[in-house]
């Protein structure tokens, strides 16, 4: 009878252990409900703030989410400096002198931590800073998944090899997303992340120059400050959306209808491929676009997160807790 008793109580702690092994294995918008209720207020007032000393940070945030996900999945792993032995993957070819906004990051996590400590993800606050940048350029706004925890590693060869470069083709861009169990769908409503924020002369001039896809009076234009002959002006930048450049809104669409896609990368999702119909409805849509956006978003968010025990908490978003 002790001997029956004894292995049904194991087994209710197994089933215990189970239910709670699933939980924390899924991410969720409530995750942080009651361990630190004010996380959305504090990550909200932060990115105002941000955003009013400089409004391109929004897009530049969206952008570092993007720049983590791709590499080892949703893990804060891109907010890892270079430290001792340690390399990070901010000195890769994607992200050296061009991802920005690791100091907001800071500001976030030292506000949070305040209120919080221990309690939040960098890569919880990533996704958050991302969603509040879209949303405060006039952008849609959405639920964020929450419950990835912080990596202990990084990647330097991965962010070299699997985030897209702008001089891919468009079946090339499709097998890069797939990697991620994105979607072409998913990559043409990501890639309208490029109605805001800008790019350097390194990064369009190749499509400028020798593109045969691109109107010839928009490559007029961005010759003007991003000159033939590399490495003279490679860091000078440009609006992927000359007309509302801070504005989150469905121009990106237009500009490729129209052969005004800043990137090679911008420009093949209409050139006479499979994309070309969902752009044209992202043309006569927003709100289609606004939807299938955050779709996306969220479904990026999920790439691999570290959950559970898995991980860390970073104190410091910078480096591993020591």
């Amino acid at each position: 009878m002790a001997s029956s008793s004894g292995c049904r109580a194991w087994h209710c702690l197994l089933a215990l252990f189970l239910l709670s092994s699933s939980a924390y294995g899924q991410l969720s918008p409530s995750f942080y409900a009651k361990s630190c209720p004010t996380l959305q207020l504090i990550v909200r007032a932060t990115m105002i703030k941000a955003l009013l000393a400089e409004r391109r940070m929004g897009a530049s945030l969206l952008r570092l989410h993007f720049h983590d996900c791709f590499v080892q999945g949703c893990d804060g792993s891109i907010l890892l400096d270079d430290v001792g032995s340690f390399v990070g993957e901010k000195t890769a070819f994607p992200n050296v002198d061009s991802v920005r906004g690791y100091e907001v990051i800071d500001e976030i996590k030292k506000n949070v931590e305040l209120l919080c400590p221990g309690i939040v993800s960098c890569a919880d606050i990533a996704a958050l800073a991302a969603r509040d940048g879209t949303f405060l350029l006039g952008g849609p706004s959405w639920s964020v998944p929450l419950g990835r925890r912080d990596s202990t590693t990084a990647s330097l060869t991965e962010a070299n090899s699997d985030l897209p470069a702008p001089s891919l083709s468009l079946g090339q861009l499709i097998k890069a997303f797939d990697k991620k169990q994105l979607s072409p769908q998913d990559l043409t409503a990501l890639s309208g992340a490029h109605t805001i924020g800008f790019s350097q002369c390194v990064n369009f001039r190749d499509h400028i120059y020798n593109g045969t896809n691109i109107d010839p009076a928009f490559a007029t234009l961005r010759k003007r400050t991003c000159p033939a002959q590399a490495p003279n002006g490679d860091k000078n930048l440009a609006p992927f959306d000359v007309q509302t450049q801070l504005l989150f809104d469905n121009a990106y669409y237009r500009n490729l209808v129209a052969k005004r896609g800043l990137l090679n990368s911008d420009q093949v999702l209409f050139d006479g491929g499979s994309q070309d119909a969902l752009v044209r409805q992202y043309v006569a849509n927003p709100a289609l676009f606004a939807s299938d956006f955050v779709t996306a978003m969220i479904k990026m968010g999920n790439i691999n997160p570290l959950t559970g025990t898995a991980g860390q908490i970073r104190r410091n978003c910078r480096v591993v807790n020591s």
